[in-house]
């Protein structure tokens, strides 16, 4: 079941990913090439909540099986960035992706990032971004410019957001991968 949801998720992303031709064709008839930033955002994978006072845990063993996963899923991706908020359970997560694209992971603080700026330092890219339940629903909107999507479940560890902005208009797309 696993190889199919991981089938199915490869043909969503390869063909949302095919867009690009598609609006390629009509940007030529303008005579310009157009401006493509694809950004996927995903929550934190499942973390260790055998202390509930502990307010930075790490994964457990269900979350590192799943950071693995995501890995996977993206491996056929080109990623150019890794984004985590500077937590362990997020920079866990965002670290088998890092490795095998040989790629630093950067901190951001969703408090105080600037949407505009995070947009044109990544103009042309494609971005992986890890978040938590209640940040990554939040940053996708103001990807977007539109109020969408509310906090997720504290326990949605398989949600994956992703935006496509071409020449300055935002797509979105949210999968669950399990």
């Amino acid at each position: 079941m696993k190889t199919f949801q991981l089938f199915i998720i490869s043909i969503l992303l390869l063909s949302f990913t095919s867009c690009k031709e598609d609006a390629k064709i009509d940007s030529e008839t303008q005579g310009l090439e157009p401006v493509i930033s694809t950004f996927y955002f995903i929550r934190h994978a499942e973390k260790d909540r055998s202390d509930s006072e502990n307010p930075n845990p790490k994964l457990n063993q269900e979350g590192i099986e799943r950071a693995i996963r995501w890995e996977r899923i993206f491996s056929e991706i080109s990623i150019n960035s890794v984004y985590s908020s500077d937590f362990e359970r997020t920079k866990m997560t965002a670290a088998p992706m890092a490795v095998v694209k040989d790629l630093v992971v950067k901190t951001y603080d969703p408090a105080i990032l600037d949407i505009d700026i995070f947009k044109y330092e990544n103009l042309g890219a494609n971005v992986l971004v890890v978040g938590h339940s209640n940040t990554i629903p939040n940053f996708v909107n103001k990807m977007i410019g539109k109020n969408r999507y509310t906090d997720m479940d504290d326990y949605d560890n398989s949600s994956l957001f992703i935006v496509r902005i071409i020449d300055g208009k935002a797509t979105d797309i949210h999968l669950k991968m399990d």
